[in-house]
């Protein structure tokens, strides 16, 4: 039950990295998405620009440490998800230019959003 917990807050986990990145593009499906992605990408940039640790790793661990797991079992979450959200060689300096990508791909699709807002 515990691993199962620890996949799930692993797929949160995901969701939420993508939605850090990418979740200004859902402002064309809802422009009230601003208020939750703005905050979402602030902490986003923190914890990537400050080589801080999120808490859903601190909440994963727990759930794994329950589970009497030191890893995932192997199987989809092994192999695809915990490569993205937990590189092997992310250094210092990659992870700074993770955060600058990340800023600026934010900066670029708010852009591309106020550019069309004020066509209009």
């Amino acid at each position: 039950m515990y691993e199962i917990a620890a996949n799930l807050i692993l797929f949160v986990h995901f969701i939420f990295i993508l939605f850090v990145i990418f979740g200004a593009l859902l402002f064309f499906a809802s422009p009230k998405i601003i208020f939750i992605h703005i905050p979402a990408f602030i902490w986003g940039s923190y914890i990537t620009l400050t080589n801080s640790i999120c808490p859903l790793t601190y909440l994963e661990n727990w759930f794994l440490n329950k589970a009497n797991l030191i890893t995932y079992s192997e199987g989809f979450i092994q192999n695809y998800l915990v490569p993205i959200v937990y590189p092997m060689n992310l250094t210092k300096d990659l992870q700074i230019y993770l955060g600058v990508a990340l800023i600026v791909i934010n900066i670029v699709i708010y852009a591309f959003v106020y550019k069309l807002l004020t066509k209009k």
